[in-house]
């Protein structure tokens, strides 16, 4: 394997909380109609968040005929409701709405039929197409996922290495903890997105850096380095993806991600050390990757997620992977499984998993938790509420 290069050296902060109006400072609250002025290139200002948690959404589009706002903002649900917005004489069509609960949420316009990103926003998520545009609606006081006056931030990087897997070059984006010493051993946490996204989505929308630096301040986990390695290893689309992808994902972790790094790091290099997590697809990753690899993950943490009789017909029967072979599992440190408030019911796939283990006889956290469903909403209340202050206990 090729040595790996690291071209950006440590980011301070995340890109997706820099101020949308002015790119200046970071803060929790981008969106905040501070100075009246529209993003550079603009013609209107939106989203423009309000103190009193309402939103204002504009488009300039004189020759539309209708333009709908739609996002997870309006419902808790899988379902997403929507706004129809009004055209004024000027060709601007806009809608206040809410008060929503602050949170950061995703949403799209509608034109004559259309998704489209908000062309005035500059924040927006990548991970899947259609592009949807980001909502930032601040608290009063930062949140859980904010950065923090008088916390510490830990740092970013991005690298990319060779691998033998996919045959081709890879991103790798690595946290590491306030005052990381080299000198040190710490655990690793093998962070993974779901269908679809980029490497670098649980550090532009999961805020995972955030979270990182207000537990660690916090004391209710270990200063911990956090990897967010890529496992889109087929196309998401290839007709064959769950054939490949589950054993491609395996070999890519265990015999090329985790040696990398634990040779560019100083981590501790046992399974009571490293913990793998992921959502959606990422965790259905982590359960096939992690029930199999216990000597490699001491810790699983799998979120909105479980497989299915449709895996395993995929990738062949696999009693461990499945959960159905208790002795092996028993071997695991910890086992979380955690979903939203509106993706659960007795039939989700989690909650069928939950029930597996709880025959098998394996120990492990069940947490139904946040007012949304298969989102970052979600999967940010898991990590912080959940998952991570019960790791290296």
């Amino acid at each position: 394997m090729k040595k790996l290069a690291i071209i950006l050296s440590a980011l301070l902060v995340s890109f997706s909380l820099s101020a949308q109006q002015s790119w200046v400072n970071v803060e929790h609250n981008p969106q905040a109609n501070k100075e009246g002025l529209p993003p550079m290139g603009a013609r209107v200002i939106s989203p423009e968040v309000h103190d009193n948690h309402t939103v204002t959404f504009r488009l300039y589009a004189p020759m539309a005929r209708e333009v709908i706002v739609r996002g997870s903002m309006f419902t808790g649900g899988m379902q997403q409701k929507m706004g129809t917005m009004t055209k004024d004489e000027n060709g601007v069509w806009s809608i206040t709405c809410g008060p929503f609960t602050p949170d950061i949420y995703t949403y799209t316009f509608v034109v004559d039929g259309v998704n489209n990103i908000d062309p005035a926003n500059t924040l927006h998520n990548h991970g899947t197409m259609p592009a949807s545009s980001m909502l930032y609606v601040h608290n009063n006081e930062p949140s859980y996922y904010d950065p923090k006056p008088g916390v510490e931030h830990g740092s970013v990087t991005t690298s990319y290495y060779d691998s033998p897997v996919t045959g081709g070059l890879r991103t790798i984006l690595v946290y590491t903890p306030p005052k990381y010493d080299p000198k040190k051993k710490y655990p690793v946490l093998y962070l993974m997105g779901g269908s679809g996204e980029a490497t670098d989505s649980w550090y532009l929308y999961g805020q995972i850096n955030f979270i990182m630096d207000n537990l660690i301040a916090e004391g209710k986990i270990k200063p911990t380095i956090v990897v967010m390695p890529n496992n889109q290893v087929v196309h998401r689309m290839n007709p064959k993806h769950s054939e490949l992808s589950f054993k491609m994902t395996e070999k890519e972790l265990v015999e090329v991600v985790v040696p990398w790094v634990d040779s560019h790091y100083s981590t501790i290099k046992k399974a009571n050390g490293r913990a793998l997590s992921g959502l959606s697809m990422g965790g259905r990753h982590t359960q096939y990757v992690g029930f199999r690899n216990p000597d490699v993950f001491g810790s699983l943490g799998i979120l909105s997620a479980a497989l299915q009789d449709a895996d395993e017909k995929a990738f062949g029967k696999d009693d461990v992977a499945m959960g159905r072979k208790a002795k092996a599992l028993k071997k695991l440190d910890y086992i979380f499984i955690g979903a939203g408030v509106y993706e659960t019911n007795d039939g989700a796939r989690h909650a069928l998993l939950h029930k597996q283990l709880e025959k098998e006889g394996v120990k492990h956290d069940y947490y139904i938790g946040g007012f949304s469903a298969h989102d970052f909403m979600t999967w940010r209340n898991l990590l912080y509420y959940g998952f991570l202050p019960n790791l290296w206990k």
